[in-house]
């Protein structure tokens, strides 16, 4: 059994690989970054009079990385000074360093065949007993390790950070059957403890938790928009602050993301889905289009949106150019801002029978159908989905507490009138009379699961102001803070 980490290595150099040895460095632990042999000299080489020789040529990569994480924006670094904890090497000279490494992390390109070249070098150079793990977004994990010693798979996993490393909460950790239930303890308490993380256990499936659920939600939007004619910005409008989800929404979130990201995870489940799904993973004809014009977003320029100046345009992918910024206003939009907090603004915009009305339905109905039918094939239980969903893309609420915000058996009801099929589980939840997917019981949380209601596991160190309220309550308030007990004989002014 693991007891700690004193050394890892990162194997790739890019900006993931990069990324997690600085959330490492951040932390003191002494990280080796290695990428492959460059096979050409730059300009800049050449005139030093350097050869493909050269040990800097040969570590260029990873020597490149390190200087550019003191640019990025947000700074992966906490300071500068941790720069010093990553040394730089490549895959050809210093891979006999693997064997100082406890945790060695896989971050290169999403190719299976690459994958499994670079884990037969490691199971070359490992020590016994020391941590593998892939930081794929969603390849089989199973089929990384496969031909891989006995020790490389009872210590193998996949580690699915999400980018970038040091600010998104969400790690999903995927074990494969030979995993030892020890390292996947220990790895599980050391993320959240140590990197502090938000674990959630995932399946070994195409994209796994937040990744399937959130490009699913994104082509079900991209499609309500086409069919009912609603404008980029008008979409943006409804699916953002307004429901609890980050202000880029939909569209400016594809952009950041950057199209060619969201097409390669899209086509990862359309490669291995069929029927409904399959064709649910396709992309629509307007951003393949986008693709081949290279309107990737951010990245190049232009995507959905396109800024010239100050002023921000949108695309129409109708005819494929770009206008004025569009914004949706309603009578039920209008109400909703006056509602308070995520649910409450949900549950008045859904139910009105106006565009952003029938707009948020027609979304989020199919978001949350298809959230609970992967329950069991995905994940083991429903907090795992909510918490990769709210973890790694920002929801307030997950699928199954926004379920319960508008109303189980209301939007049930609905669904069915409208012909769609409830999951078995879901029909059979609300048959046994039980109305919301989670409810509390003396301040403890409960979520259901197989026909009852089981307690939420918290890790200790985590600090809920809302429970803490209902529990301990808060001493004193007044309209702008409110002056909570912690317990301890600690209090805590929240504003």
């Amino acid at each position: 059994m693991h007891k700690f980490i004193k050394k890892a290595a990162v194997l790739g150099s890019g900006v993931m690989g990069s990324g997690i040895a600085a959330h490492l460095a951040n932390i003191g632990i002494p990280v080796l970054l290695l990428d492959i042999v460059p096979n050409e000299l730059t300009k800049d080489e050449m005139k030093k009079g350097l050869t493909l020789e050269s040990p800097e040529v040969r570590s260029r990569l990873s020597r490149s990385a390190m200087q550019k994480l003191l640019k990025q924006k947000p700074a992966p670094l906490t300071s500068a000074a941790n720069l010093d904890y990553i040394t730089a090497g490549n895959l050809e000279d210093d891979a006999a360093q693997l064997k100082d490494a406890d945790w060695i992390i896989e971050v290169v390109v999403e190719n299976l065949d690459v994958k499994k070249q670079i884990f037969s070098l490691v199971d070359e150079y490992r020590k016994q007993g020391s941590i593998v793990s892939s930081n794929t977004s969603g390849i089989s994990v199973t089929k990384m390790a496969e031909g891989r010693s006995a020790d490389f798979k009872a210590h193998f996993l996949g580690t699915h950070f999400f980018n970038p490393a040091r600010y998104l909460k969400l790690l999903e950790i995927i074990p494969i059957q030979e995993t030892d239930p020890d390292v996947l303890e220990f790895m599980t308490s050391f993320a959240e403890n140590t990197l502090g993380k938000g674990v959630v256990i995932a399946k070994d499936t195409p994209n796994f938790i937040a990744n399937r659920i959130g490009t699913y939600g994104l082509l079900v939007t991209v499609r309500e928009m086409l069919s009912s004619g609603c404008r980029i910005g008008e979409v943006d409008t409804v699916t953002g602050p307004l429901i609890g989800r980050p202000k880029s929404a939909t569209f400016r979130t594809l952009d950041v993301v950057g199209l060619d990201t969201f097409a390669h995870v899209a086509k990862n489940v359309y490669d291995k889905a069929d029927g409904a799904e399959k064709d649910m993973f396709k992309l629509p004809e307007f951003m393949n289009d986008m693709l081949k014009n290279n309107w990737l977003g951010s990245k190049s320029g232009q995507g959905f949106y396109k800024k010239e100046g100050k002023t921000i345009y949108e695309l129409d992918p109708l005819t494929m150019t770009y206008g004025e910024r569009s914004k949706m206003k309603t009578p039920a939009l209008e109400a909703a801002k006056q509602a308070k907090g995520a649910k409450g603004k949900m549950k008045a915009l859904i139910y009105s029978d106006d565009r952003a009305g029938r707009l948020l339905w027609n979304i989020t109905s199919q978001t949350l159908l298809y959230s609970a039918r992967l329950l069991g094939e995905i994940a083991d239980d429903i907090k795992a989905i909510d918490d990769a969903m709210k973890w790694g893309f920002g929801w307030e609420l997950g699928p199954f507490e926004m379920w319960d915000a508008i109303g189980v058996r209301k939007s049930a009801e609905r669904l069915e009138e409208e012909g769609a099929a409830l999951p078995g589980w879901v029909k059979e939840m609300l048959d046994q009379g039980h109305e919301t997917f989670y409810m509390k019981e003396n301040g403890t949380p409960f979520y259901y699961s197989d026909g009852q209601y089981r307690a939420v596991k918290e890790n200790p160190k985590r600090i809920s102001l809302q429970t803490l309220k209902e529990t301990k309550g808060v001493i004193t308030k007044n309209s702008g803070a409110s002056l909570i007990d912690l317990g301890d004989d600690v209090a805590l002014l929240e504003f």
